[in-house]
């Protein structure tokens, strides 16, 4: 079984947040790449994903559809979502690039509250696959 396949045995809403997070940690942070004052938040952004995919990817061919798939969300997006959140104040950036910004941050503060959830379970001994 793929990550993919364990996912689609998820409820339909697991589903639809995958997906937009795929939007909201992937695509999104492409529109940064257009500010020049953005460019490195939409490069950091885009690392931290392709990074933290990898590492879920990589969890879960070692330990199946566990809670313990949050962790690499937590460790690359946590120093991502303090810059995005900082960048975003900065009178200095487009509003439009703000805007997107905090779309993107909205995402993974979101997907975040999720990962401690799930890893602190895991953690606790909660080791089921979901």
């Amino acid at each position: 079984m793929t990550l993919q396949d364990a996912l689609a045995t998820q409820p339909a809403w697991v589903q639809v947040w995958v997906f937009w997070l795929v939007i909201g940690a992937f695509v999104l942070p492409l529109g940064l790449l257009i500010w020049r004052r953005t460019r490195i938040a939409g490069i950091a952004t885009i690392a931290a994903s392709v990074v933290a995919g990898m590492s879920v990817d990589w969890i879960f061919g070692q330990l199946g559809y566990v809670r313990l798939l949050g962790l690499p969300h937590i460790v690359f997006w946590s120093p991502v979502a303090i810059y995005l959140f900082l960048l975003q104040r900065d009178p200095g950036v487009p509003a439009r690039a703000a805007l997107l910004i905090r779309v993107i941050l909205i995402t993974i503060t979101i997907s975040l509250a999720f990962d401690v959830t799930d890893v602190l379970r895991y953690a606790l001994g909660d080791r089921a696959p979901y």
